[in-house]
């Protein structure tokens, strides 16, 4: 049951991403920003095509590399789930908060205005806790060698892309910015 959630899981922050996304197109806003400012980050997807396989071949017995549990204790698939949802939720309440400012990626051609509400004024980076506690959740889920590679992987691209946008933040909104990071921290 708990390896069916973690598939749900990234099928519902895909379709809650997908939706924001289409809707923004619909009102002549393209939020798709990602790749731009760096070419470098088109490694990433093949790494991600993986990662989702992996999570459906765990759930729906696809073929796949089978490694022994790292945890082989029957409640934390359960914790798993837990941060599973608590990422989704945060994930949702994140997009709320962003409104019509959401992009992937960086946007140095049309920035909207600074968000420092909803989400935001818990953590600067609501989003990227959000996909580290999917990570998270994911990896207690499956608790082998290749999940826990992906979730320190995963956190240290996350970490890499809040440096890159704070640079840019602090560039564009100079004082603002600085104010604003002196209220809420970057994660937690």
């Amino acid at each position: 049951m708990t390896r069916y959630i973690a598939a749900l899981t990234l099928v519902l922050m895909l379709g809650m991403a997908a939706i924001r996304l289409v809707s923004m197109k619909a009102a002549g806003i393209e939020a798709f920003k990602f790749g731009k400012t760096d070419k470098t980050d088109f490694l990433i997807p093949p790494f991600v095509l993986a990662y989702f396989y992996l999570v459906f071949a765990l759930a729906f017995q696809w073929p796949a590399v089978n490694l022994p549990t790292l945890l082989p204790f029957k409640a934390v698939p359960w914790f798993g789930v837990v941060f599973c949802l608590a990422g989704l939720l945060v994930f949702l309440w994140s997009l709320v908060s962003f409104g019509r400012s959401f992009r992937v990626g960086i946007d140095t051609d049309r920035p909207d205005r600074l968000i420092a509400t909803g989400a935001f004024g818990w953590s600067r980076n609501p989003i990227y806790v959000a996909f580290a506690c999917i990570l998270l959740g994911q990896f207690l889920i499956a608790s082998n060698w290749i999940f826990l590679g992906y979730l320190v992987a995963g956190i240290w691209l996350l970490h890499r892309q809040i440096l890159r946008e704070e640079a840019f933040l602090k560039s564009h909104y100079g004082h603002e910015y600085s104010v604003y990071c002196q209220r809420v921290r970057r994660y937690l």
